[in-house]
């Protein structure tokens, strides 16, 4: 008989988690994941639509003063070229500046969820 209580002793001793506490865990985890949704497809499209027309405007913006530049005082360089280059660069340089902001704001947003 000695046995057979020692079994049960030992199952006593360890602690089972509170059936409460699983359910309230659960539920604090499904309302941060409706808190901090992760993007959808539509958010990825926007976001590289909003990157594409930041180098896209420039480099055309360029081009158009250049040629017009060229139709109204030609020279032995092309202004065209030059601008376009030059838009294409600043159109670059915006896109990186989008990205990285975008990366510094996710990035503090994950911080602040992992509080």
């Amino acid at each position: 008989m000695a046995m057979t209580d020692e079994p049960d002793k030992e199952a006593r001793k360890a602690p089972e988690p509170d059936f409460a506490a699983q359910v309230g865990a659960k539920a604090a985890r499904k309302l941060k994941a409706r808190r901090h949704a992760t993007p959808g497809v539509w958010f990825g499209l926007g976001m590289m639509g909003l990157i594409g027309w930041s180098v896209v405007v420039p480099t055309l913006l360029g081009a158009a003063i250049g040629f017009w530049l060229d139709k109204h005082s030609p020279g032995q360089y092309s202004w065209t070229l030059a601008l376009l280059m030059a838009g294409l660069t600043l159109g670059c340089l915006n896109a990186w500046h989008w990205v990285s902001k975008e990366d510094q704001a996710m990035r503090d947003e994950q911080e602040d969820s992992d509080e």
